[in-house]
């Protein structure tokens, strides 16, 4: 019997591709295993960690810079007050997301060998171990565009269901953290050049901006006004600070004390927080001040646009350095797992969480072997700087040549990257977001096979 070796030879590959896969993934959740061995019971920041903690045992919408989506994933979990269960759903998460650039990319036809390359940054690198271990949005945020990207890409030709799915992912990104809302727009830009159709494109928006709608009803019942978040002037005004010059900008009175004061710090977002700037100098609460510093900020940007691009592409470049450039000056960028024993803070809100989330909070220690194996492990498992530049250009070039593969994701990853610094400042937390999707549009620059390799 003759056998037809066009449909033969791709199934095998496809057969070594997953067993390939399947290895990997079994390594990737040995090393979370080992993460939540090396350092117990998780990795708790002031005042993040906590804020969101209280509110999954209190919701109310934030009027800073949390709002409400990670809080309810911590309450679905209020019944087993663990934190070390929270991260340990995260660590699934991680993985997930792995599993999903791979299940997307094998869908649209693209070689094994690829595939599995894409997924190995999000499944290896130890930045995203230690972002899993800690309590914070990032793994939510990450998991949830993701995965609205795979839905979107899942099938050649777009259908008005799986649109409206991806519209509620983005949505929960949006509302995990406020950086997604532009990308819903971006999402729809990009579908609306790749004429997806009429019934998609309305399905995604309806179920994109209904639960944003809901939430900023929300928000305005306890903050007074229709919004998602309270913090976004600040942070906007925080940019401007690097480069604002009021003799150009010639604000109103109102706003006038809002313009730098010679106080010099060394990134932007530093401004939000220094007991010394001008923001915080003003009587109150510095999130009373939102609206007048977003105005602030517009009119900064307006009298001195390229002084802002200026500062946005500086800041920008900092993800491409072969060595990791700490921004600001005391925070680890890089290279964080070590030996130790963290205290918590002495703050009341640590007891109030303690109480009411989970009694056996207390602060990190590491732990040997386990923790010696990381410390290592970290300096090789690293994305470097000109690596993650390549990948991009790759995505880069395939969403030239295959629009209908690779230009959603790359657009996403590109917005990821940008927009985090041009509405505050620089964050090597804020590139893991980026990779994973940079991962998948550069497989995607490789010709696939079969009709799934059209999209």
């Amino acid at each position: 019997m003759l056998t037809d070796t066009r449909t033969a030879l791709p199934a095998r590959r496809r057969s070594a591709g997953h067993r390939v896969f399947a290895v990997l993934l079994a390594l990737a959740a040995v090393l979370r295993v080992v993460t939540m061995l090396g350092y117990r019971p998780a990795t708790l920041y002031w005042y993040d960690s906590f804020t969101y903690l209280d509110t999954a045992v209190h919701p109310a919408p934030s009027a800073t810079f949390h709002p409400i989506g990670y809080p309810l994933l911590l309450r679905a979990l209020l019944p087993f007050h663990s934190v070390e269960l929270v991260v340990a759903v995260q660590h699934v998460l991680g993985l997930g997301v792995g599993v999903l650039l791979y299940a997307v990319l094998r869908r649209r036809s693209v070689p094994g060998w690829a595939a599995v390359a894409a997924s190995v940054p999000v499944l290896f690198d130890a930045s995203f171990l230690r972002l899993e271990h800690a309590v914070l949005s990032d793994t939510q945020f990450v998991f949830l565009v993701v995965a609205g990207v795979s839905v979107l890409m899942w099938s050649p030709e777009l259908s008005a269901r799986a649109a409206a799915w991806a519209g509620l992912l983005f949505a929960g990104a949006a509302l995990t953290r406020t950086i997604a809302l532009p990308l819903l727009v971006l999402v729809v830009l990009v579908l609306a050049v790749r004429r997806a159709g009429w019934r998609p494109l309305v399905a995604l928006v309806l179920t994109g901006t209904l639960p944003l709608a809901a939430y900023a009803a929300w928000y305005a019942q306890h903050h007074g006004r229709f919004a998602l978040s309270g913090a976004d002037g600040v942070a906007l005004w925080a940019r401007t600070m690097t480069f604002a010059d009021c003799d150009r900008i010639q604000p109103p009175p109102d706003r006038a004390a809002l313009c730098p004061n010679g106080t010099v710090l060394d990134a932007a977002s530093e401004y939000v927080w220094a007991a010394r700037s001008p923001l915080n100098r003003l009587p109150g609460d510095r999130f009373s001040h939102n609206d007048r510093a977003r105005a602030f900020a517009i009119d900064a940007i307006l009298a001195q646009p390229l002084d802002y691009l200026g500062d946005v592409v500086r800041d920008t470049s900092i993800a491409f350095s072969w060595t990791p450039i700490a921004h600001p000056a005391r925070t680890t960028p890089a290279f964080g797992f070590r030996h130790g024993q963290w205290a918590l803070p002495d703050q009341p809100l640590v007891g109030k969480v303690q109480r009411e989330y989970d009694p056996d909070i207390r602060g990190l220690s590491s732990a040997a072997p386990y923790a010696d194996f990381l410390i290592a492990y970290q300096y090789a498992a690293y994305l470097r700087g000109p690596l993650l530049g390549a990948i991009l250009l790759l995505g880069a070039a395939g969403a030239v040549l295959r629009p209908r593969r690779a230009l959603l994701p790359w657009a996403i990853a590109m917005g990821l990257l940008v927009g985090p610094v041009a509405v505050l400042d620089f964050d090597h937390r804020y590139v893991l977001p980026v990779i994973p999707l940079a991962c998948l549009a550069a497989a995607l620059a490789f010709p696939g096979y079969g009709i799934n390799s059209r999209m």
